[in-house]
């Protein structure tokens, strides 16, 4: 069986979106080490939950070229990361320093567990009260059931 060309140019298409297309490549290994570490540190605008390493968005090409520009300038990994961070607020950095503002990012997940915890924790608690007041209710009905039983089995003996 023959894939349809447009059907294998759509396919192509798919599987090369998930690439980000980079061109640049510093003649020094150690600025191009450095290059590839800030790139995968900055976060993506556009897509957000995506490096602009990983990203194909505009925005992060251009970032990549500027960070590029940057190094080519002679600028150091700290001195780019500064930048970046003043244009841009913490929420360009992939992983945001703790600070006053970001402390509910990395805090929030821990309260949420937390929180997750403490109500499964309370569920199963109720659980097994609501399972032991059934169990003496079951209880009492059988004891009520026994004595109705044994009065009349008594008013019955009486009366003979």
């Amino acid at each position: 069986m023959m894939i349809k060309p447009w059907l294998y140019a759509l396919l192509l298409m798919i599987s090369m979106q998930g690439f980000a297309i980079d061109d640049h490549q510093l003649a020094d290994p150690e600025q191009q080490k450095t290059y590839e570490l800030i790139n995968s540190e900055l976060r993506c605008l556009v897509c957000q939950n995506q490096t602009i390493a990983d990203s194909n968005a505009e925005l992060a090409a251009d970032l990549r070229r500027q960070v590029f520009e940057m190094l080519q300038q002679g600028k150091s990994k700290d001195e780019i990361i500064q930048f970046m961070t003043d244009r841009y607020g913490d929420f360009v950095l992939y992983n945001p320093p703790l600070k006053t503002k970001t402390a509910l990012l990395w805090l929030g997940p821990i309260a949420f567990l937390i929180t997750g915890l403490i109500m499964i924790f309370w569920f199963i608690r109720r659980k097994k009260q609501a399972a032991i007041v059934m169990f003496d209710k079951g209880k009492q009905e059988k004891m009520r059931h026994l004595l109705e039983d044994t009065e009349s089995s008594v008013e019955d003996g009486d009366k003979s």
